[in-house]
């Protein structure tokens, strides 16, 4: 199994790390068959707080006004990762990008798990496959009223839960900040897995239930 991790700019380091390392953990500790490519725009994507991180696979590349595939496509992945960021580093800038919403579509046509984290359930929303569908996005403050962020979600057809942490609608994962990254990680894992996998991979991690 190979998963692709996308890096979108202005990224949260915390989030995409969560990702990293739970897959990373579960193939060289757990001994699972599953790997993960690190994927954006361009080979190095400037993350949140100006930190750049090379990535192993580039999208597309713009050139004589056509937009094509360079050395990846949806065909090769099993799951696609998809960490949130912040507006003021051009996070949703790369989030409704029209190539962003066609892999998140060919994704999704395919039946394939979507993992998001935070406000990349956005970068969903966009795409038109969270219609009608459980969601929830970044949730500060009070939970009895719809965040600014959730409001933009529900614009986009979700039907919003605020009163969950991580959301999981079929093939859909999506989560109310950056505190829940390690569980939607492991949520991911489960699906591309199975939950006694995914147990063991959290217990030689250390974290508890």
């Amino acid at each position: 199994m190979r998963v692709m991790i996308l890096a979108l700019s202005g990224f949260e380091l915390l989030e995409f790390s969560a990702f990293a390392d739970v897959l990373g953990w579960a193939k060289l500790e757990g001994g699972l068959d599953i790997e993960y490519d690190t994927a954006g725009f361009s080979r190095e994507v400037q993350s949140t707080f100006e930190v750049p991180v090379r990535v192993d696979r580039v999208l597309w590349r713009r050139g004589a006004g056509v937009c094509c595939p360079v050395d990846i496509c949806e065909g090769d992945y099993d799951a696609l990762a998809i960490p949130g960021g912040f507006e003021e580093y051009g996070f949703y800038e790369d989030a409704y990008k029209d190539e962003t919403t066609m892999l998140i579509r060919a994704f999704h046509k395919a039946g394939k798990p979507i993992a998001t984290i935070c406000v990349g359930a956005l970068a969903l929303g966009n795409a038109g496959v969270l219609e009608g569908r459980k969601a929830t996005t970044y949730t500060p403050g009070d939970k009895q009223q719809l965040s600014h962020r959730q409001s933009q979600l529900a614009e986009f057809g979700a039907n919003v839960q605020t009163d969950e942490r991580i959301v999981v609608d079929d093939n859909l994962i999506t989560s109310c900040g950056p505190s829940t990254a390690t569980g939607v990680a492991f949520k991911l894992l489960e699906m591309l897995t199975d939950e006694a996998s995914a147990a063991k991979v959290k217990k030689l991690m250390g974290f508890e239930e």
